[in-house]
């Protein structure tokens, strides 16, 4: 997704809060209301490239053995795992991921990991960095399933100071949670989650905005939807009342691997 097209957007999110212009009369019918609050927890590893042929297999492996029959339980509600596309001097190559409707049901999951022997054995004793993220999402949807191979876009964001305590779900029913919605439908996307941090260890004022895509032929839908509804808008010219933090936003394209219930 072209980040200036997220960068229009976000703003007029803002105006679309005050005025309810900025959204279609459609979107503006159909109530948006947050959801039970979904919990996802994310490890990240920066693993040598010599040893990038093994995660596939060591994936596999882990969910076969615990995530698989903990999705069957209804401990979770999906799981995952991603190499990342567009590497950074101090990012991750790779990451793992379950969510549950309770961070009962995270802790769960890590503690058969811990059991199991799989945290300290196998290719991530390799890793030269490792970190975890925890997080919840309020604004979310999916198609039930399996994919292998797909395309996962995450944007992330930050509010400034003296934006409103409830900005995120203000900008997410106004705006982003209708175009969501509508990619969903169409196919352009098969998830997507607005995710804030619930363990904070980087800024209490991130967001994220993360979409899965089943193929890369989604990227480009997505960022043609978007740039539509900036079209469409009759505030697209204006830029009022911002809350964002617009140099601090940073995107992550990932290949996915992704099931959910």
């Amino acid at each position: 997704m072209d980040k200036s097209v997220w960068r229009v957007i976000a703003p007029l999110a803002a105006l679309a809060a005050l005025s309810a212009t900025a959204v279609p009369a459609r979107a503006q019918m159909a109530e948006v209301k947050e959801k039970p609050p979904m919990y996802t927890y994310q490890s990240y590893w920066v693993l040598p490239r010599a040893r990038w042929g093994d995660v596939d297999k060591e994936n596999a492996a882990s969910s076969q053995k615990i995530l698989v029959p903990a999705l069957a339980d209804g401990t979770l509600v999906g799981y995952g795992d991603d190499a990342n596309v567009v590497h950074t001097a101090d990012g991750a190559t790779h990451d793992n991921w379950w969510q549950a409707y309770s961070i009962a049901g995270l802790m769960k999951v890590l503690d058969a990991f811990y059991k199991s022997g799989t945290a300290t054995s196998g290719v991530i004793v390799s890793a030269t960095k490792h970190w975890d993220g925890m997080y919840v999402s309020r604004f979310y949807n999916w198609h039930a399933g399996s994919w292998k191979g797909a395309y996962g876009r995450a944007a992330t964001y930050t509010l400034k100071a003296d934006a409103p305590a409830d900005a995120v779900a203000m900008l997410s029913k106004t705006l982003f949670v209708p175009l969501l919605e509508k990619l969903l439908a169409d196919g352009a996307i098969v998830e997507y989650e607005i995710d804030e941090e619930t363990i904070h260890t980087e800024s209490p004022y991130q967001f994220s905005i993360y979409t899965l895509s089943a193929g890369a032929e989604g990227l480009d839908k997505i960022n043609a939807a978007v740039r539509e509804s900036v079209k469409s808008s009759p505030l697209a010219g204006a830029a009022l009342g911002s809350m964002i933090d617009y140099a601090s936003h940073r995107d992550v394209l990932v290949r996915a691997n992704a099931t959910y219930k």
